[in-house]
């Protein structure tokens, strides 16, 4: 699912954990903000993540480490802060991580 560069406004609903078969969500180039809920970690079958360029804020739910299949992770340029979760360790497929441009 690519929603990248389409002026989304809002937060991430909770419900986004519902999409369990999901592969791919770009919402990168957004108006998201809020926080990235706890659920996103029930996206287990994700292997690309970007939700860079956007305004989210608060820290990065430790639940991220349950997304094992995850090979792609950009959170860059958003409004996170906190330290980054050694549940990040738990995800051996990971080959590409930005966190770049956060507090």
């Amino acid at each position: 699912l690519d929603l990248g560069g389409n002026n989304v406004e809002g937060t991430i609903p909770t419900e986004i954990g519902l999409m369990t078969k999901l592969e791919l969500l770009y919402l990168h180039e957004n108006n998201l903000e809020g926080s990235i809920p706890t659920e996103i970690g029930l996206m287990t079958n994700l292997g690309e993540l970007d939700l860079g360029g956007n305004n989210v804020e608060g820290t990065i739910p430790t639940e991220i480490g349950l997304m094992t299949k995850l090979e792609l992770l950009y959170l860059h340029e958003n409004n996170l802060e906190g330290s980054i979760p050694t549940e990040i360790g738990l995800m051996t497929n990971l080959g590409e991580l930005d966190l770049g441009g956060n507090n």
